[in-house]
């Protein structure tokens, strides 16, 4: 199956359940007159912004490159990713005033508990669902877009669970200002999750590293792949756009190479990498032995660097 319809048809799933639980948590929040359940109602909207951003995202990243985006549009993933961040933050940090003002102003009170919970463990189990579909399509195809989406939903678990036993105390306790402490709680957690999805797109949209991880595997590729025609190798660069990788590096090669030769040697070592990595796009400049080095003739890890 075509990896953008896949990516696409996850995106679009997520908008469906996020905006069945808005309307839900919205209706149940006015009638029962929880500020827990009204947070979480904002948080799922601030989830239905980011399924939205990310099914955009999912299609344009997905298409092939073009006059203006000379190297494909990986990176408007990495730029919902942080868009999906900021969103949280904000709705996480009015949830917290919200929180205050209700605390501060002494009006806390519940009208029926019996709907806030049903609508509180409902929304648990739907968001578990569909978030376990997002991180796993997430990591089929290694978008940015879709992981966002689905850290979303995840926070959205951890924090309907919160409010969900809040509101379990305060139906055996009658404590109502446990209601505005739980959302509070609420928005710190939403705090973190905003925060590393900003990173994370941050990163990419700076153009940082691979980890080190497959920046390991990628040195140990092109050296294993080393012909006795290869002096050295240098300036291996490496950056994400999307779930595209991308390497840059210099092939120091015997001044005799022809150029036959050499693109063979570049297919070989590019082959090699792709097939451990993955979607990477690789680009090889080959530059002649300076002649300095009176070694040419011996093996690479014995060569001048």
């Amino acid at each position: 199956m075509d990896e953008k319809f896949i990516k696409v048809r996850a995106a679009f799933f997520s908008i469906l359940s996020n905006t069945f639980l808005i309307i839900l948590k919205f209706i149940a929040g006015f009638t029962t007159g929880s500020i827990s359940i009204l947070s979480e109602a904002l948080h799922s909207f601030s989830d239905l912004l980011a399924s939205i951003i990310a099914f955009i995202s999912v299609r344009i990243s997905s298409e092939p490159a073009d006059v203006k985006h000379q190297y494909g549009h990986g990176k408007f993933e990495d730029l919902s990713g942080v868009i999906e961040g900021i969103l949280i933050l904000l709705a996480a940090l009015y949830i917290i005033y919200e929180s205050i003002n209700k605390i501060m102003s002494g009006h806390i009170e519940l009208i029926e508990s019996n709907l806030a919970i049903f609508v509180m463990a409902f929304s648990c189990l739907l968001n578990l669902i569909v978030s376990n579909y997002l991180f796993k399509v997430a990591k089929k195809t290694d978008s940015l877009a879709l992981y966002a989406d689905a850290q979303h939903l995840r926070t959205d678990i951890y924090t309907s669970l919160g409010v969900l036993i809040g509101l379990i105390l305060i139906r055996f306790t009658g404590i109502f200002i446990i209601d505005p402490i739980v959302a509070i709680i609420v928005g710190i957690i939403i705090i973190k999750a905003g925060i590393d999805l900003c990173v994370a797109g941050g990163k990419n949209l700076l153009d940082t590293s691979l980890p080190e991880y497959e920046a390991f595997k990628i040195n140990k590729i092109i050296k294993e792949s080393i012909s006795d025609k290869i002096v050295n190798v240098k300036n291996i660069k490496t950056r994400k756009a999307g779930n595209q990788r991308v390497l840059e590096f210099v092939l120091i090669v015997a001044k005799d190479l022809s150029v036959k030769e050499g693109h063979d040697y570049c297919d070989f070592i590019e082959k090699a990498i792709k097939e451990e990595i993955g979607n990477i796009l690789i680009t090889i400049h080959l530059e002649p032995c300076d002649g300095i080095c009176e070694n040419c003739g011996l093996k690479f890890e014995n060569r001048c660097s």
